[in-house]
């Protein structure tokens, strides 16, 4: 059955800049027709951020978020990129089920792209059909808002759409959109498709955009180019350093994945830890450990390598090798500055207000001291802050541990380190409650909330779910279910790269 839609158009104030500054970076498309849209989540809060005022009921705009009507105002458009996969380069990859719809400035005059994931074939397809499905799709929304909760730069949901359509993906499933809003989708792989085309002017203008757009304050330095290596790289090892910080594991960095904007990418068989294992894989197709939980610092690394690469003519076309060496050491840099807000944030969870290079090693003992141990590391970082106010928190953290002496001695070096921050142990144990959450998207949670919305369209546990998420340090009466590690007999647990 053909759906029928309202007669108004829904109101966006597009302002389109990488369409209108940047022709030849992308390929003008217009989203598949669908049987029968329908928006099922629609994110009120940031809908109201960007200063929209939708209704999740109106026919006419699921039909825009399905990709197949076009907004007043919109340009839609799949954009080009390449990418290293798992460490093997491909030339061409690009917008293969997304599409750009346009640019909004929120209420600060901040902006933000309005992207389609799963509106169908486009140009970059590679022989897909372009689609998602539902599960994936609300598993990107859960994730976005609760790193967003977290304080950690994402991007975001703004809907959900199901199109009525069903998809074959291991059996029938419900088709779906993801309407994603980023501060933009400028990839180390954007990059990468022109300088390997040696299209160094395109470079030079996409680095002036990524400038202009994230980075004006690097505009007037001595070598721009140079200058906006060393802020993107400082913006990821910031990200990674709070990824790592909350057991976060992204699953898929190949260099595609990787915003200049610094803000967490693409979804797919990401999850957070349970237990904590500095080895911990998700992926389904991660079969070596490449994305592994703690190789992801390394991996930054990697990735912002292959992005200097494309700068090297733009820094120093006349001696390139000086230009390269520049970008070595800038690229030395960022471990130091991943380490230092490891560091920081690290202290901040064990209570220290100014954590100290010594310290360094009094976290990497704890780590130690969990690995092996089945130890949730959320759970163990919340009760830890808890355990200085009261003996039952004391007992409840060493309840963690199959043998409570692997942790005994950290504890009283521990407690000798807190000494010297001269503060009262519930100041800290406050300070500590405020960084380490109670509540992050358990992976039995998400996946029973998921299970029963694409078998049942029941979407009551999925928005329970993000109701949870969204205040994830204040301990709720009623929802202790959230807060605990998964059921013995659930896992391993295996992600897969769905939208």
């Amino acid at each position: 059955m053909t759906a029928s839609y309202s007669t108004a158009s829904p109101a966006f104030a597009f302002d389109n800049s990488f369409a209108r500054t940047l022709e030849g970076f992308y390929v003008p498309w217009q989203g598949e027709k669908v049987p029968s849209p329908r928006i099922v989540l629609l994110n009120e809060a940031l809908a109201d951020q960007l200063d929209l005022s939708l209704d999740a009921t109106d026919g006419k705009l699921a039909a825009i978020f399905a990709g197949s009507e076009k907004a007043e105002g919109s340009e839609p458009i799949a954009q080009a990129y390449a990418g290293h996969q798992f460490g093997g380069f491909s030339p061409q990859l690009g917008d293969g089920r997304a599409l750009l719809l346009g640019e909004l400035l929120d209420r600060e005059g901040q902006r933000f792209d309005i992207q389609l994931k799963g509106s169908g074939r486009t140009p970059f397809s590679r022989g897909g059909d372009g689609k998602a499905v539902l599960g994936p799709v609300l598993r990107e929304y859960i994730m976005g808002e609760a790193m967003h909760a977290l304080g950690i730069p994402t991007t975001r949901a703004l809907a959900a759409v199901t199109t009525g359509e069903e998809i074959r993906r291991q059996g029938l499933k419900p088709g779906a959109v993801l309407v994603r809003v980023a501060a933009s989708h400028i990839r180390v792989g954007t990059f990468q498709f022109f300088a390997a085309r040696g299209a160094w002017d395109e470079v030079s203008k996409l680095a002036d955009y990524t400038i202009a757009r994230h980075y004006p304050e690097v505009m007037t330095a001595g070598n721009r180019y140079l200058a906006l290596f060393e802020a993107v790289a400082r913006r990821q090892a910031e990200l990674i350093a709070r990824w790592m910080q909350i057991g976060f594991v992204h699953g898929v960095m190949n260099t595609d994945n990787m915003a200049l904007s610094g803000e967490t990418i693409d979804y797919g068989p990401c999850a957070f830890m349970d237990r904590y294992d500095a080895a911990t894989v998700f992926s389904s197709i991660d079969r070596n450990g490449r994305y592994a939980y703690s190789n992801q610092p390394q991996i930054g690394q990697w990735n912002l390598a292959r992005f200097a690469e494309t700068l090297v003519p733009l820094i120093g076309a006349e001696d390139e090798d000086h230009a390269a060496g520049l970008l070595t050491d800038r690229l030395t840099d960022y471990m130091g500055i991943y380490k230092e807000a490891w560091l920081a944030g690290m202290g901040r969870k064990i209570g220290l207000a100014q954590a100290k290079g010594q310290d360094t090693a009094l976290i990497q003992i704890l780590l130690g001291s969990l690995q092996g141990e089945n130890v949730d590391f959320t759970l163990f970082f919340r009760r830890l802050g808890e355990s200085l106010v009261s003996e039952e928190g004391q007992s409840a953290l060493l309840a963690l541990f199959e043998d409570p002496d692997a942790i005994a001695g950290w504890l009283k070096d521990w407690r000798i380190r807190l000494a010297e921050e001269a503060l009262p142990l519930h100041d800290i144990a406050k300070a500590m409650a405020k960084v380490n959450p109670v509540y992050i998207p358990r992976n039995h949670m998400v996946e029973a909330a998921l299970q029963k919305a694409e078998d049942f369209a029941d979407l009551r546990e999925v928005r329970q779910l993000l109701d949870v998420l969204a205040h994830p340090f204040d301990e709720q009466k009623g929802l202790e279910d959230y807060a605990r590690p998964a059921p013995s007999g659930f896992g391993p647990f295996v992600t897969y790269c769905g939208t």
